[in-house]
């Protein structure tokens, strides 16, 4: 184990969106007793439970925040759904095992609000996970997910591991995927916007615009999980997210973009394309009675600072 006096903070899945954020939130408000390496799928297969236990004997961590994962957009999850739920199981399996075999302190892991049951009353809270099963359009990835909360509470019960998990709403910002088929909504909606705005074509919205989602910004969930690290200490998890009255539609995101971009052409609805899950409304409550004083990124800025990034980083962002 890494010197009791300074915490080791592996971070899986380091190169991502979130990774990104976490790394900005540690730079902004260092803590002189940690230090953080940020692990990318050049330093291990996740998959493989013995290149997962060679990481974590060169990294030598004392925490662990887990955000490595298969991800994609709604039409990757409908269309992967063996690959995202075998990946992600095997990725789960290894880390929190290797982590158990370490005795690491603490786990905190990534889970997302796809996991929620399909059918459900809104807002959705941390207590409803398990009480149904997910939007058939995403269960491989959801059921993976729900599942790692079950393996905290069993490490936790078995093993007095304080493993756990946070579930952030939809996140976007700088160093996301913009993949245009595979991406989320709000960086293929940017990618997209920008082709429109050089190329003078029409800007089409997907589907009917009405789904309803929050959004979270990578910089404000890399501070809410450094939070959870240092100061959350259940084994039940907790949705990170804005407020239910910050929810938008997937047309009013659309357009928060195209302002931000500058885009002033013609934009049509192809309602052929599916909408996915109406709705996913999420309760902060828990959040807001623990770290009351945490303030979110207004949305426009937020949507504006990652547009700007996109254009000024177009030739080297992941598209």
């Amino acid at each position: 184990m890494a010197d009791t006096q300074k915490k080791m903070i592996l971070v899986t899945g380091g190169s991502g969106l979130v990774g990104h954020g976490i790394r900005l939130a540690a730079e902004a408000e260092p803590h002189e007793d940690e230090e953080f390496y940020f692990a990318t799928s050049k330093d291990a297969d996740l998959r493989d439970l013995e290149q997962t236990r060679a990481l974590f004997a060169k990294v030598k961590p004392t925490h662990v925040i887990h955000l490595a994962a298969r991800v994609g957009g709604l039409f990757a999850n409908m269309n992967y759904k063996v690959e995202f739920l075998r990946e992600n199981l095997l990725i789960n399996d290894c880390v929190l095992q290797a982590a158990h075999e370490a005795g690491i302190d603490k786990v905190v892991s990534c889970l997302s609000t796809c996991i929620f049951p399909d059918k459900t009353t809104y807002p959705i809270d941390e207590t409803m996970v398990h009480n149904g099963p997910p939007h058939r359009s995403n269960e491989g990835y959801a059921l993976a997910k729900r599942l790692i909360d079950t393996a905290n509470r069993c490490y936790n019960e078995q093993h007095g591991r304080h493993f756990t998990s946070v579930i952030p709403t939809n996140v976007f910002g700088p160093h996301d995927n913009y993949n245009l088929q595979n991406g989320h909504v709000l960086p293929a909606l940017i990618h997209r916007a920008y082709n429109c705005k050089q190329s003078g074509e029409d800007f089409v919205i997907w589907g009917t615009g009405s789904p309803l989602r929050q959004f979270i910004y990578s910089k404000d969930l890399g501070k809410l999980f450094l939070w959870v690290l240092r100061e959350y200490h259940e084994s039940d998890p907790i949705i990170l997210s804005v407020g239910e009255e910050d929810e938008v539609s997937i047309k009013q995101a659309a357009e928060t973009v195209l302002s931000a971009i500058g885009f002033e052409g013609n934009v049509v609805q192809d309602t052929t394309k599916a909408d996915g899950q109406f709705k996913k409304t999420a309760s902060n409550a828990k959040l807001c009675a623990l770290n009351p004083d945490f303030e979110f990124t207004p949305f426009e800025q937020a949507i504006q600072e990652s547009v700007d990034w996109f254009v000024a980083n177009y030739e080297t962002a992941r598209k």
